[in-house]
């Protein structure tokens, strides 16, 4: 069966076709939500705390009631309903810790008070004059000792449920072991224990988080937000205020998981709930930094062991996550880590993986690109890293002869989900020997690996490093995507989809599933999506879900439509549906008769039969099938200043069958940037109060493209049978890779073994001077 749907004569699919909005975006036309203007609109602007942990006293806003203040609302003039503002499936898997506004801050930048005016000068001159006394708590500003005997109780209101012990500040908990660690590790010739971390990690999108609220002519009251989650935020939304709304998603301008959650949304409905008149907040850039959502900060302790074949017996991952002051995401992302790391080593006779996610006087943390992966991957391919060195084994060889290959399985599938248990799977498609030969031949691994590392002269030394990864594609048995599709008197479509386009393509993605199976091209799919009243429902872009859940969706609805038009063509040509067939934009039959689709759709709507062809399918995924990476590394190091740089930097990746290579290339190179960047440049940086002092583009700084050197992707020939098409996911996995492949490098290179990002040259310059004076 997978070899002749691998042959399939694709029209569409797996082509670069043009992004339907692409000539738009370079023209500056799409509309951001920044961009709606609406009449009347108040601005709101947020007082936030100062303090990392504090009771507040009082507060007086009659000072601050100036001429063009609408309002400003406090913890005692929102609702009092405890919620989370992790955008997540329901009943979601995070604790209900947090209020929009509450008598308690537990981190510098938490919301103390609303301000709504007539114009953001007044906003900001009001937040002056309003008078907080605040008494001052001992804070957690170290998560890692969140757990301390004497550590100050972070959750202590009676209202917070779903975390797991919050007077020990231990918002989740998680442990499993398959078989017995210990016993394993005895019986192995070659043992590792060794601790690794990861840091916090900014989102760093280009548009700041922004929402807009305003009552529509009919009073049905309407939200305009850059969210990845439209469907979760109307219903959090209700959940707080009781109301029912439309939420629209406009054009988004990066998310990276940063909008997989309700920041904003609140704080406008509260204003026009209470005014009767639209809101609208902006974040500034310190606020989108500060204020959010940031990576978990994890803390991992790696046992494996191996024997002199370097078989593979033992692997246990003990970690310590960091979730800041509200438990959003907590236990998911957590998860994640061991559940898509671990089942890549199936060989194993014992796994272990556990440990506790705590609370912490910091920025919350949240949903980001990877999910917990990239943290987990850090640890447990470095680990086997070192692992390999101490066998003598070539680290390629190492972790491939302990990977899973095509029909195997893993028991941690089916144990560890997202927040739950998971689903059993056998792996269908798999490609990874692919991508380790054919990667090491393209990257000359073995003939670099040859070379003199250091040149004593030059004070310059070369290293090479090599990173195994596996992702996922939907959370199983939980993600569900709908589509519409309506036919239309000229012989275009209508696609409507919940599915949250935030720059990935994911509208094209669809656009190109439809015309596929609808013998028709691209610029004949109009597509519509995220919009609560108007599009079915859809769980949101997250979790790697959006080509492989929404794309079957697209999938299982054009197919359906291909049923209706032939039918409505049987009807009119008289003849069995088994002897017509769709092609080119019209319907032919064995006599040599055809009809164009708007000739159909004309007749349909006015002459014959008269009817609208329009379908709705849903898809819930039964399996989520890893995709697979293999990115190599080449890092040269001045051994003066400790500045790493990354020379070439390649993946080779099996996605199943790319719908759009030049998208899915796009996705894997932008994945790559965001992990050199938290492998060697972005860095949280807290002064002693817990305020984060790299709050901008300027003190927190990302790669730009100068500094990531050459970056290449290849895609393995492969094919997944339950993908739409043979698609797998493609746009988190390309992060998992390049902390544990230049850490890998660098010890290629100098012997000497980074185990915490990012990874900064003044550390790396001292490890230089005591190793080599």
């Amino acid at each position: 069966m997978s070899k002749v749907l691998t042959e399939e004569k694709l029209n569409v699919v797996n082509t670069p076709v043009e992004k339907v909005d692409g000539k738009a975006l370079v023209r500056g036309k799409p509309v951001f939500t920044d961009d709606f203007d609406l009449p009347n609109a108040l601005t709101v602007k947020i007082l936030r705390s100062p303090h990392a942990h504090a009771i507040i006293k009082s507060i007086d806003t009659s000072e601050a009631m100036i001429e063009g203040v609408a309002c400003i609302l406090t913890y005692k003039d929102v609702p009092h309903v405890i919620y989370t503002r992790a955008g997540q499936g329901y009943p979601e898997p995070s604790p209900y810790d947090t209020f929009i506004l509450d008598k308690k801050v537990r981190y510098v930048g938490d919301a103390v008070a609303i301000i709504a005016a007539e114009n953001e000068n007044i906003a900001e001159r009001a937040m002056k004059l309003i008078k907080v006394d605040y008494e001052i708590l001992p804070a957690i500003l170290d998560y890692e000792h969140a757990q301390d005997p004497d550590a100050p109780v972070i959750h202590d209101e009676p209202e917070i449920s779903g975390s797991y012990d919050p007077k020990h500040n231990i918002a989740s908990h998680y442990e499993m072991e398959i078989g017995n660690v210990e016993e394993e590790l005895k019986k192995c010739d070659y043992t590792i224990d060794e601790v690794y971390y990861t840091p916090n990690q900014s989102h760093a999108m280009m548009e700041p988080h922004t929402a807009i609220s305003y009552f529509d002519p009919n009073g049905r009251l309407t939200v305009i937000t850059s969210t990845q989650v439209p469907f979760h935020a109307r219903r959090i939304l209700n959940r707080l205020f009781g109301v029912n709304c439309r939420v629209i998603k406009p054009r988004i301008g990066g998310g990276f998981g940063g909008k997989q959650a309700i920041h904003v949304e609140p704080y406008v409905v509260a204003v026009t709930l209470k005014t009767g008149r639209p809101a609208k907040c902006v974040y500034t850039r310190e606020e989108t930094m500060t204020a959010t959502n940031t990576r978990h900060a994890m803390r991992f302790r790696v046992r494996a062991g191996a024997m002199k074949d370097g078989t593979l017996r033992a692997i246990e991952l003990w970690g310590l996550s960091n979730t800041g002051a509200y438990g959003e995401h907590a236990l998911t992302v957590f998860m994640v880590a061991g559940s898509k790391t671990l089942p890549l080593y199936n060989k194993v006779k014992a796994v272990k993986f556990g440990g506790d996610v705590v609370y912490s006087n910091t920025e919350p943390a949240g949903a980001f690109r990877g999910y917990g992966a990239p943290q987990g991957m850090f640890a447990l391919d470095s680990a086997l890293d070192e692992l390999a060195r101490k066998i003598g084994i070539d680290p390629i060889e190492f972790k491939l002869k302990n990977s899973i290959r095509e029909g195997e399985t893993s028991p941690i599938f089916r144990i560890m989900g997202e927040g739950r248990e998971g689903v059993d799977q056998i792996i269908r498609s798999c490609k990874i020997e692919e991508c380790a030969i054919e990667g090491s031949k393209i990257f000359n691994w073995y003939e670099k690996i040859k070379r003199p590392r250091i040149d004593m002269k030059k004070k310059v030394a070369h290293g090479y490093g090599v990173a195994f990864a596996m992702q996922g594609s939907s959370i199983p048995a939980i993600d569900m995507g709908g589509a519409t599709l309506k036919m239309n008197d000229d012989g275009t479509f209508n696609l409507l989809v919940g599915a949250t386009d935030l720059g990935t393509g994911s509208d094209t993605i669809l656009a190109q599933i439809a015309a596929e199976v609808l013998h028709t091209t691209v610029d004949k799919i109009t597509v519509y999506s995220s919009d609560t009243d108007m599009t079915p429902f859809d769980k949101g872009a997250y979790a790697s879900s959006t080509t492989y859940v929404s794309g079957n969706a697209v999938k299982k609805a054009a197919e359906k439509m291909k049923k209706e038009i032939l039918k409505a063509a049987s009807e009119l040509f008289e003849k069995p549906v088994e002897f017509l067939d769709l092609e080119e934009d019209k319907v032919v039959c064995d006599d040599g008769r055809s009809i164009s689709f708007a000739e159909l759709q004309t007749k349909l709507f006015y002459t014959f039969n008269q009817r609208q062809l329009e379908v709705t399918e849903s898809f819930v995924s039964e399996v989520a099938p890893p995709p697979y990476l293999v990115s190599f590394a080449e890092v040269e190091i001045d051994m003066e200043t400790g500045k790493v740089k990354v020379v070439d930097f390649l993946n080779y990746i099996d996605c199943g069958v790319p719908i759009n290579p030049i998208l899915a290339r796009g996705q894997v190179e932008g994945a790559s940037a965001q992990g050199i960047g938290i492998a060697l440049f972005e860095d949280h940086i807290m002064d002693k109060n817990g305020r984060l002092i790299t709050d901008d583009f300027f003190t927190y700084k990302i790669p730009a493209r100068g500094d990531i050197g050459k970056i290449e992707v290849r895609f393995a020939k492969s094919y997944e049978p339950t993908g739409p098409f043979g698609a797998k996911s493609v746009s988190e996995i390309g992060l998992d890779t390049p902390g544990p492949a230049i850490a890998n490098a660098i010890y290629d290179a100098l012997g000497i073994r980074m185990r915490r990002l990012p990874i900064r040259s003044e550390e790396l310059f001292f490890e230089i001077r005591k190793k080599y004076g």
